[in-house]
């Protein structure tokens, strides 16, 4: 997920999305996506203030629809 990022020894929360195709009913291949700037927010590797990214708040939030959605369109 971070190669060359040395480990941190922290837990991050990451949200995913996987797309599966199938074709003749075998897999043909899968896609994995998530937040690259939610992963690097929670380690602490880049600074918020300016960038349009959230942190584990996206992860709790796919979990949980009741909370409150972020704050980015307010910044």
């Amino acid at each position: 997920m971070l190669p060359g990022v040395e480990p941190t020894g922290k837990h991050v929360k990451v949200p995913l999305i996987v797309v599966v195709h199938f074709r003749d009913g075998k897999l043909a291949h899968e896609h994995i996506y998530w937040d690259q700037a939610s992963v690097l927010v929670q380690l602490g590797l880049i600074d918020v203030s300016r960038l349009p990214v959230a942190g584990v708040e996206t992860a709790e939030k796919v979990l949980n629809p009741k909370l409150p959605s972020n704050e980015l369109t307010n910044r």
